[in-house]
């Protein structure tokens, strides 16, 4: 199965509805989304904005109309006690069933084994000569903050456990009860964690830079992110940026494209252009076909994750970063590449919008992560990227990274055994082949 789709999902091929898409001419949505227009008011904004407003505006919100978004398990799940896939996945679906919940996170599906093999992956890295420092942005119910904590009670000399800090970054005011209620369960943690309602992409939240080595952690944090969209007539014409717009009667919205001029969109064509200059070996080839068959091309930009990154290499310089997401989504309808599922809920079945301006606080917007691209992103916004694009510096990089799937991050630093059925069916490994693990730690290199 795929995760981040409903266990009920059938796995089919990816699905692209091909808009032919006039820049003079606007896209207007079907009448379902005549609600959303209240998201946009008399002036345009830009794509991430709109996206923003409806996964987070505190009146009409996705998250903020549904307190119960994020799942909590009663109880660990006992994959020894199961036969096999089939028990697994009934067992699954009386969990769904039951709790209401249209997805549970990983970390809550494998507790304590999935924030177990973080805290490994910690332990092994960390420089621990001096006190450990953790920060969690979007920490959800406290689950893994919790199985972090645990581990390291646990598992590293006693001073390590006593001298650290794990820092939950939630904006959500509910979810960050949760949390300190889930860390609280165990009494030794409470002066060790606490958690700062806030906004992470907020550079005035984080004060003075820090200059002590610290953690980052961000677990399906990056598809939730806003992105925003850019526009080309064909292959070979300019992009242009998307911005939405509501229609002269109000009752629909549609897109307006205009020159690239916003910063973080900017930036994100410029390292996509710099890994087109090291292939232009193809351009005379592109020019000639898109001649011949031009196509319109839409494309998705992760900005949010660049505005965060961005803000924690200016706050956290020395900061190491494990992120963990979705590499690829099933069943996308919205065209673009890296398009999101727009996906809603009704009555327990999952049905997906094939325009994301259908979106009105009713449905979950989530994208692939694009790991290259984040790895790119990422050197970026420490300097060095820019620095050989501007041949500043012949520095080396200041990040070594790397992107393992999840089945080998956890063979890595994870207990796959506690994760098995009797037959030898793991869910952990075997199911979740669309999600990913991004290490990032800084280098000697100043």
């Amino acid at each position: 199965m795929l995760s981040r789709s409903q266990s009920t999902r059938k796995l089919l091929p990816f699905i692209f509805n091909k808009l032919k898409v006039n820049p003079n001419e606007p896209f207007t949505p079907p009448l379902q989304a005549l609600f959303s227009t209240h998201i946009v008011g008399e002036k345009p904004i830009l794509v991430r904005d709109f996206i923003h407003s409806a996964l987070y505006d505190p009146n009409h919100g996705y998250f903020s109309q549904r307190s119960g978004s994020v799942g909590v398990l009663e109880r660990s799940i006992k994959f020894n006690q199961l036969e096999g896939r089939k028990a697994y996945m009934k067992h699954l679906d009386k969990i769904y069933k039951q709790s209401g919940i249209a997805w549970f996170t990983p970390v809550e599906l494998f507790k304590p084994w999935y924030a177990h093999g973080i805290a490994e992956a910690i332990m092994r890295t960390a420089n621990l000569s001096v006190p450990l420092k953790i920060y969690e942005i979007g920490g959800g119910s406290g689950t893994c903050a919790k199985g972090i904590m645990d581990y390291i009670m646990l598992n590293a000399p006693p001073r390590v456990y006593n001298s650290m800090t794990y820092i939950s970054v939630e904006i959500s005011p509910a979810l960050a009860e949760i949390q300190k209620q889930t860390v609280g369960e165990v009494r030794s943690h409470q002066s060790k964690f606490k958690v700062e309602c806030r906004d992470a992409t907020d550079r005035s939240g984080w004060g003075h830079v820090e200059q002590q080595p610290c953690w980052v952690i961000m677990l399906e944090v990056l598809d939730n992110l806003p992105h925003d969209l850019i526009y080309s007539e064909n292959q070979v014409s300019p992009w242009m940026e998307v911005w939405v717009e509501k229609l002269r009667d109000g009752e629909g919205l549609s897109e307006l494209y205009k020159p690239l001029q916003d910063s973080l969109i900017k930036s994100c064509v410029e390292i996509l252009e710099l890994h087109k200059n090291n292939n232009r070996q193809s351009s005379a080839v592109s020019k000639t076909w898109s001649k011949l068959f031009p196509k319109p091309r839409r494309c998705w930009l992760p900005t949010g994750c660049m505005k965060l990154l961005e803000v924690l290499h200016a706050a956290l310089p020395k900061m190491s970063l494990i992120a963990s997401d979705f590499s690829y989504l099933p069943d996308v309808k919205i065209p673009g590449e890296r398009a999101p599922l727009v996906s809603i809920k009704k009555d327990g079945h999952s049905s997906d919008y094939s325009n994301y301006l259908d979106a009105k606080g009713d449905a979950d917007i989530f994208f692939p992560t694009d790991f290259w691209l984040l790895e790119c992103i990422d050197h970026y916004c420490s300097g060095w990227l820019k620095m050989q694009k501007d041949k500043s510096s012949t520095q080396g990089k200041k990040r070594r990274t790397i992107t393992l799937d999840t089945s080998s991050f956890m063979e890595e630093f994870g207990l796959p055994s506690k994760t098995r059925t009797k037959d030898g069916y793991n869910p952990l490994l075997d199911d979740f082949k669309n999600t990913k693990f991004y290490l990032s730690v800084p280098t000697h290199n100043k």
